[in-house]
């Protein structure tokens, strides 16, 4: 296989659809590379009354990572974000949307294994999920873990955690103490002098994502 072959570097096709959600429709578009994914995940966006959607750089980025492993991503726009229906309910409603998201993608792409993310807001929300959704893995990007219900349980998949050090909105020490703390805890990523937003740091996500999940795919025109 040559350079211009390689997953990695495979334009990323981008298309709008609209998802049954909870409280009415739920506006989101699935990237893909190819015509034959060999997995799905699902990816959610930062807080919805912070200007958070499936357009925030660090969602977009992590979707176009697992595309070109081979993945079809499914980004999507909370309640109240966009054209979805309905308005923030405080991280409870958003858990429910993502899973009616998870629900339409394991039936428009039955049989292929899930993988679930997430950036702050969103990575909370995907973990507050994934023991209910037996993904095969997850990436939780800077996950604020006061958000996190009582209930949580830690998935039993794969999983990690990427975290700038120099985050100036959510703290990383405590997030890993938290992580250390687990009976099942994931993989820590803490590179140096990387704020929240990934600023000219984006490469990380796409790296992360390849070290953790890249030995899963096998890509397939």
């Amino acid at each position: 296989m040559t350079e211009a072959e390689e997953p990695s570097v495979r334009a990323t096709s981008s298309l709008s659809v609209t998802i049954p959600g909870p409280v009415g429709t739920l506006e989101g578009a699935i990237d893909q590379v190819g015509a034959n994914p060999t997995a799905v995940v699902v990816i959610c966006h930062p807080h919805p009354l912070q200007q958070g959607t499936m357009q925030n750089k660090v969602v977009t980025t992590l979707a176009r990572a697992f595309a070109r492993l081979g993945a079809v991503a499914v980004r999507f726009n909370f309640r109240g974000v966009g054209a979805s229906s309905g308005s923030y309910a405080d991280g409870v409603g958003e858990r429910a949307d993502a899973h009616a998201v998870i629900e339409w993608s394991r039936e428009r792409w039955p049989g292929l294994p899930l993988y679930l993310g997430g950036f702050s807001f969103g990575a909370a929300v995907a973990l507050a999920v994934a023991a209910e959704s037996d993904p095969r893995g997850v990436i939780a990007v800077a996950p604020p873990i006061e958000r996190l219900p009582a209930s949580f349980v830690p998935p039993s998949c794969p999983w990690v955690v990427i975290h700038g050090r120099a985050d100036e909105v959510v703290a990383v020490e405590p997030v890993i103490r938290w992580a250390q703390g687990l009976t099942a805890p994931p993989r820590l990523l803490l590179p140096e002098g990387v704020g929240h937003f990934f600023h000219g740091r984006l490469a990380l996500l796409t790296e992360a994502v390849e070290a953790a999940f890249g030995a899963d795919f096998r890509f397939e025109e």
